[in-house]
């Protein structure tokens, strides 16, 4: 996962996949007495030739009485109002922060999206948007329909149940994990955005194999160790504080009976801080199912 890093790169993956797959992705489950917590990684696009269900999946849905994702208030209309909010500086085009270098990579990175208007789009941009936008353009040329993503279709599903889906944050949190980083931080994160765009499909292909056979450490490998490497502040930021904030909620809910189902991004299950872990420091244990 990402943050929308990793949920680019995700969504990226699906462009490399022609033939019928059968997916097997992670699924845990932490319980006690009274409660019980499914846990389920995510990718917020697949083709439609995808099967990512299972019966397992599919008794743990009808077991839980209520759906925990990342995003609900993520219509097109409320993310356009934030987008707008935090990230654009029209008092400073984007180029003038940035070394002559990284302009050259800019207009490379661009190029190599086929992004509308090419580096014109960029300027008004703060980094951290233009990381994204970058990203996301490829997508966008291809057709790809978000409401095809993992978590939409769990949303879906329960919601045709009559059982309630809620967000574990806002889609004004998530985007301010990125608004509010200093300006440095932005740029080197649009500089990885530029290094992602290079690298090409081998590494995108590897992490969308490693989410359907359910594979953590891959994906820990591929995702969360570069992350945690290349950017220690952006990882303890996007991954580690999330993850505890989640792990609390959930501690939270265990406090209570029933039975929920939590479906998140998939590298936040992969890795030594993923979610897993940090209910484990909580003293609940969490097992494979």
């Amino acid at each position: 996962m990402k943050l929308f890093r990793r949920i680019c790169a995700l969504l990226a993956l699906s462009l490399l996949l022609a033939a019928p797959v059968v997916a097997h992705p992670g699924l845990w489950v932490a319980k006690n007495d009274h409660a019980t917590v499914y846990l389920f990684g995510t990718v917020h696009l697949l083709p439609t030739d995808t099967h990512w269900s299972s019966p397992e999946l599919d008794k743990a849905l009808e077991a839980s009485q209520r759906l925990s994702v990342e995003l609900i208030d993520d219509d097109a209309a409320n993310m356009q109002a934030q987008v707008l909010k935090y990230g654009l500086d029209l008092s400073h085009p984007l180029s003038d922060k940035l070394t002559l270098h990284d302009r050259t990579r800019l207009e490379r990175a661009a190029a190599a999206a086929k992004l509308p208007g090419g580096i014109a789009t960029l300027q008004p941009m703060r980094p951290w948007l233009a990381a994204v936008t970058l990203a996301v353009a490829p997508l966008v040329q291809a057709g790809m329909d978000p409401a095809l993503g993992v978590d939409k279709l769990l949303r879906a599903r329960m919601q045709k149940a009559g059982k309630p889906v809620d967000g574990l944050e806002t889609a004004e949190q998530q985007l301010r994990l990125l608004a509010d980083m200093p300006e440095p931080m932005q740029i080197d994160f649009l500089r990885q955005t530029f290094s992602d765009i290079a690298e090409g499909p081998a590494k995108l292909r590897n992490l969308i194999d490693a989410w359907r056979n359910g594979d953590v450490d891959t994906i820990a490998r591929i995702e969360d160790e570069d992350l945690r490497q290349e950017s220690p502040e952006l990882y303890e930021r996007m991954i580690v504080k999330r993850n505890k904030a989640w792990a609390k909620t959930i501690a939270e809910r265990m406090q209570q009976t029933g039975v929920s189902f939590v479906a998140v991004g998939a590298g936040h299950l992969a890795g030594p801080d993923s979610v897993q872990k940090q209910l484990e420091q909580l003293g609940i244990s969490v097992k494979r199912e």
